[in-house]
């Protein structure tokens, strides 16, 4: 099978592997395991921050940064389709007893986000204590934040006293996306933010691990929440090489996940000049039937809604593979696109 559903289906590499069996290890509970040590000092550095936190999952990532700025009662604004309000199970209520309010005109809707920002007007109103931002945003099909927009969000954060939380789960296609050298847009874009979340486990290949990243004062609370919330891990340097590994081999070739999904999206009638990074969004009126053909010749996709199919990019898929994929789905989509007319 050819596997597009998700970025996060990838199998470490046997490079990888000899990576993660040979790694110094120790507790990092204690804060002692080495190797955790220095993903950590490397990932924060990358994105112009003090420091940075390793965790299991992204979704725990974003639980906990956007922790270290809303507090229980206060509120977090977001797009209407943002993983951290779509994805993670209402994880940021239920846990952190945070409100949550959505803007519906894309991944940052400036203009909306101005309109819905709730000052502290006392024991009346829900203040809004921060705006989370996702980039790239996953169910927009892998849309680029334009730069501009971020450095104009900050602006503004900053006059009206608002905390951002970047939900960058898939920012280093992002950063390789952008025409700037990948290491000055990862500060830049990284810096503009109180606090970030960044996995290692989608577009890098890892077989598990994202990062909390902001402030050493942010991440030590973060630290204490991620061992309240049972997610303290001992020697998991064996994990964090992995990621250290990725980042070495595994960052510059995100190019090549680009180019096989604009690939793909001309194959299933989406301009690929619209498509930025490694996720394709193929609006279909039977997503699920399409989805099922699909499969029924050995392609794998996933329906995100009834109406739109997603095709994600990865290490594992190669180019002969996507150029076999997209002759499947181009007959896919079409033999289950409903006809008109007639009785």
């Amino acid at each position: 099978m050819i596997d597009l559903r998700s970025d996060t289906v990838t199998q470490p590499t046997v490079a990888m592997r000899r990576a993660m069996a040979g790694a110094e290890v120790g507790d990092d509970v204690y804060g002692e395991d080495p190797t955790v040590r220095r993903l950590e000092e490397r990932v924060a550095a990358l994105l112009g921050h003090e420091a940075a936190l390793f965790t299991p999952t992204g979704s725990l990532a974003n639980v906990l940064a956007v922790r270290t700025v809303v507090e229980v009662g206060q509120e977090v604004l977001c797009a209407a389709d943002a993983h951290v309000a779509r994805a993670e199970l209402g994880a940021h209520g239920a846990i952190t007893g945070l409100t949550m309010r959505t803007w519906t005109d894309g991944p940052l809707a400036l203009d909306q986000v101005r309109a819905m920002h709730a000052p502290d007007l006392g024991p009346y109103f829900v203040p809004t204590a921060a705006v989370s931002v996702e980039n790239t945003h996953n169910f927009s099909g892998g849309t680029v934040v334009p730069r501009a927009d971020l450095e104009a969000l900050r602006t503004w954060a900053d006059d009206v006293g608002c905390a951002l939380h970047l939900d960058g789960a898939r920012l280093w296609n992002a950063a390789v996306a952008d025409p700037a050298p990948t290491e000055e847009y990862l500060r830049a874009v990284g810096g503009l933010f109180d606090v970030v979340a960044v996995c290692l486990s989608k577009g890098l290949g890892a077989p598990i691990g994202s990062l909390v990243v902001g402030s050493t004062e942010a991440v030590a609370e973060s630290r204490v929440w991620r061992k309240r919330l049972g997610a303290g891990m001992r020697q998991v340097g064996v994990l964090a090489a992995a990621g250290l590994h990725a980042l070495d081999h595994h960052l510059d070739r995100l190019a090549e996940d680009h180019a096989h999904a604009r690939l793909l999206a001309e194959a299933c009638g989406i301009d690929p000049a619209g498509v930025a990074t490694n996720i394709v969004a193929v609006p279909h009126a039977d997503a699920a039937g399409a989805v099922l053909r699909a499969r029924e010749e050995g392609v794998l996709v996933s329906a995100v809604g009834p109406r739109t199919v997603r095709l994600v990019t990865h290490l594992d898929v190669t180019k002969a593979q996507v150029e076999e994929a997209a002759s499947v789905l181009s007959r896919a989509l079409a033999s289950t696109r409903p006809t008109t007319g007639g009785s």
